[in-house]
């Protein structure tokens, strides 16, 4: 009698993941919600998610691992578009000059501001910088931040942007986390460049935008337009060197006056305007047409005791993507939690969960010009997750000083 051949069974590669969470709650945030699946699973191969839906009807994967997330709700990975992560000394005595009764401009008019923490960038070397930045990221990667973007502008030498951008991209070699960086040579007038703004924009535009260029330490540019920054006119000198090397612009608009800075952003597409209090009503449909994301920072709003609220109503009334983040930084918003950050945009500018949740995931991915990577559960996205021990997604915008994160999860691990 001859015995038939055994077969070994093999299961198709698009049925084989690397790890598997199921029995969980997805907060996708694809289309215009939240979009939630009470009964999910999430599959995930070579750092890439392969499916995140329902688990009815779901393929029957082989996992190398299994979780099992006991009802657990998952988001994607939170992100902080707007950060100041990379500097040298704190501001601490200037919040005691505000608590005196000190605004910001005056402080900043009278040599303190970005100059005071320009002065201690300087004199720091580029791993003081990183071990100095590195407990502010650990707080923020504690709370389930995957992606985290970094700006200079407390160097305004060329040496020095140089080294708060590579002291920036460091922070991504040293912390499992993806790091976005921006050059914000347009920060602040150096001192030594006090009688010439124009002859040191003519520096950012002609010598240190080229040179940060050609070193890829860039992925955006940004620059403060407002009374004590730069003006219009050389923001857009800012704007068409970036243009000119190919890189993306951003901008710090209308915190404490409008000067139609998101206007002009909008005329170059960037990625997106953020404080925006003192918006008007062009800005917005300008904003609009370009599709660029309004990023708002509460933490400043906050610190700096403001008392003007940007035109929510307006921006949601246009249709402007709104993002939400921290804007770490000493002066104006020493802010570590993108958790609190979403409180405040609830509490003090009426935004809503839902808005709020989108603020730090989609939102802030369109403003890093990585919608297509990450900010979402869907197949082909990094599988950057964060897994919470909450009923509701409204917990993580309703709690003050709670952190119910579980585990966090960057490009699959």
């Amino acid at each position: 009698m001859r015995l038939a051949k055994s077969r070994k069974m093999t299961t198709p590669e698009d049925l084989r993941c690397d790890r598997l969470w199921r029995n969980a709650r997805l907060a996708t945030l694809a289309g215009d919600g939240l979009g939630l699946v009470e009964d999910g699973v999430i599959a995930a191969r070579s750092g890439r998610i392969i499916y995140a839906g329902p688990a009815e009807g779901a393929p029957a994967f082989v996992a190398a691992e299994t979780i099992d997330c006991e009802r657990r709700l998952i988001t994607p990975g939170l992100i902080d578009c707007h950060t100041h992560l990379i500097h040298a000394g704190d501001r601490a005595r200037e919040f005691e000059m505000r608590l005196e009764g000190a605004t910001y401009e005056e402080i900043a008019r009278a040599g303190g501001g970005i100059r005071s923490t320009m002065t201690a960038t300087r004199a720091a070397s580029e791993a003081m910088l990183v071990e100095t930045a590195l407990p502010r990221l650990d707080a923020l990667i504690a709370e389930g931040v995957t992606t985290v973007e970094v700006k200079s502008g407390y160097g305004l030498t060329l040496a020095d942007e140089l080294k708060m951008l590579r002291a920036a991209r460091a922070l991504g070699d040293a912390r499992r986390v993806r790091i976005r960086t921006t050059f914000l040579g347009a920060h602040a007038l150096p001192p030594e460049w006090a009688d010439d703004a124009d002859g040191y924009i003519d520096l950012v535009c002609d010598t240190m935008t080229p040179a940060v260029a050609e070193a890829g330490l860039a992925d955006a540019v940004d620059a403060f337009c407002e009374g004590i920054g730069f003006s219009a006119a050389q923001t857009e000198r800012v704007f068409a060197a970036a243009a000119a090397h190919g890189l993306p612009v951003k901008l710090h608009a209308e915190q404490l006056s409008n000067l139609h800075g998101a206007a002009l952003a909008a005329r170059y597409g960037a990625l997106s305007a953020d404080h925006l209090e003192y918006l008007d009503a062009d800005g917005v449909a300008a904003m609009a047409r370009s599709g660029t994301v309004a990023t708002l920072l509460p933490g400043a709003f906050y610190f700096v005791r403001e008392t003007k609220l940007p035109p929510i109503a307006e921006l949601r009334a246009a249709g402007v993507p709104i993002a939400l983040a921290t804007d770490c930084n000493p002066g104006s918003s020493p802010l570590t939690s993108l958790l609190l950050a979403m409180n405040m945009g609830a509490t003090l500018f009426r935004l809503t969960v839902t808005e709020c949740l989108r603020g730090v995931t989609v939102n802030a991915a369109r403003a890093l010009g990585l919608q297509d990577e990450i900010g979402t559960l869907e197949p082909g996205k990094a599988c950057d997750l964060a897994i919470w021990d909450v009923e509701y997604p409204s917990h993580l915008v309703y709690r003050m000083g709670f952190n119910p994160l579980h585990a966090r999860i960057w490009s699959g691990l």
